[in-house]
């Protein structure tokens, strides 16, 4: 869907800093209009766009929460995405961004980047942000009400109570109800099927990303790879493999050799180099 203006858009063909091709734009092969509108540039990757087709597939790509952009653009002969990464810079210049259009990317970019690095949540005492160091311990200790109150203050990471029992622990405190929300959720979702995918009829329809554990849901559409929208890792959704592992011993539509992984009972800790 067009946005306002972006029907407007088109190169100069003056501009001797963009490389003007004849061939078809590789990310909307429908036919371009005449005249400067129809104009097609070549990106850093070789593969050909118009103002319109890039600033909708990177528009596309931020709704999904991502925030780097990379071609979807198939490869020469093969069905194989060219997955080459865009840098905002050649992306706004390509796209032709507006005034808008640039605040709309810089603002959702740099809100979904903070999310892909920190880790933050409320102290129960004191109201401040805090950040969890150690990924894999759930009792915090809170500085702030530490320095205020001169005596130390542990909370839950989970359920955001005073700490109560031993510590360090990884899967819960000793408060009543502390559970972990997104094992429940892995646990408990219905299956789905990947209509496109050889023989996928009843997979969890919620996978945590193998790399960061990140929540993540297929569409159903295309084949069974998809990449998370936080660590930008591409995995298998059925049998829980990266990628390039899982294509070892399969196809993007075809069953995996050892089938549908069984639903997640552990949520993997992103190691963040």
């Amino acid at each position: 869907m067009s946005t306002p203006g972006q029907d407007d858009k088109r190169y100069d063909r003056r501009d001797t800093t963009l490389k003007f091709v004849t061939r078809p734009d590789d990310l909307d092969p429908m036919p371009p209009e005449e005249g400067d509108q129809g104009l097609r540039a070549e990106m850093s990757c070789g593969h050909a766009v118009t103002p319109q087709s890039l600033t909708g597939w990177c528009r596309s790509l931020l709704d999904q929460g991502q925030y780097k952009f990379k071609c979807p653009a198939l490869q020469d002969g093969t069905l194989q995405q060219c997955g080459a990464l865009w840098s905002y810079e050649e992306v706004r210049r390509l796209a032709v961004l507006t005034a808008e259009e640039m605040q709309h990317f810089e603002e959702n970019m740099a809100r979904l980047a903070a999310a892909e690095y920190c880790d933050f949540k409320t102290c129960p005492g004191c109201k401040s942000y805090i950040e969890r160091e150690e990924l894999t311990n759930l009792c915090v200790q809170c500085l702030v009400c530490a320095e205020d109150q001169k005596k130390e203050f542990q909370f839950c990471w989970q359920c955001l109570k005073p700490w109560k029992g031993p510590a360090p622990r990884s899967d819960r405190c000793d408060n009543d109800g502390c559970i972990n929300h997104d094992l429940e959720l892995l646990r408990t979702c219905k299956t789905t099927s990947l209509p496109q995918v050889e023989g996928v009829d009843a997979c969890p329809s919620i996978r945590a990303c193998p790399t960061c554990g990140h929540k993540v849901e297929h569409d159903k559409t295309g084949c069974k790879n998809i990449i998370c929208p936080r660590c930008q890792v591409e995995f298998c959704f059925v049998c829980l493999k990266l990628t390039p592992e899982c294509l070892k011993t399969s196809s993007y539509f075809i069953p995996c050799r050892d089938g549908v992984a069984p639903r997640q009972t552990s949520i993997p800790v992103w190691h963040r180099n």
